[in-house]
């Protein structure tokens, strides 16, 4: 991935640059948990997550992306490489699983958002998935339709949350 990627987007300078250091990440992590969850994450939650992201971002199973606009950071998203079975539909077995898409609330509709999708798509290709999943916001739905993003049909999901 490259260090900075700029896009301009309604004479706004878009800049993506990939985040490494933990700490940062974490920062990201915790507001995007308050205002999609509306919670506070617990200590527990956040050290789960510290966790995933100690053994996944240097091996590079994990990839977060940063969006500053005109110099303000106004975004991210991260990107869960993994394998899974080969198909017809992904004979490589390569996927990709976009997460953590975020815009705070004074840069939504101006482009960050599709700019640092199309930022992981792109580094997705570059890495041989042959298939990209997310879970979408009623929102953001339209910005992804228009990023090429369909519909699963016959995708059902059992919580296996703790009792």
């Amino acid at each position: 991935m490259e260090t900075d990627t700029m896009v301009s987007e309604s004479r706004r300078q878009i800049v993506i640059r990939s985040l490494t250091e933990i700490d940062r990440i974490m920062e990201w992590r915790r507001e995007v948990i308050r205002t999609v969850f509306g919670i506070d994450p617990s200590e527990e939650l956040m050290a789960a997550n510290r966790d995933y992201y100690v053994r996944h971002v240097p091996d590079g199973t994990y990839l977060e992306l940063t969006a500053s606009a005109d110099g303000v950071y106004a975004g991210c998203g991260g990107v869960c490489f993994q394998e899974e079975l080969p198909s017809p539909d992904n004979p490589s077995g390569r996927c990709a699983y976009l997460m953590n898409i975020y815009v705070r609330p004074g840069f939504r509709r101006k482009g960050i958002g599709a700019a640092v999708v199309s930022a992981l798509i792109k580094e997705a290709r570059v890495r041989g998935c042959g298939k990209i999943y997310l879970e979408s916001t009623q929102a953001a739905r339209r910005m992804y339709s228009r990023l090429g993003f369909q519909e699963m049909s016959g995708m059902l999901k059992l919580p296996l949350g703790s009792d």
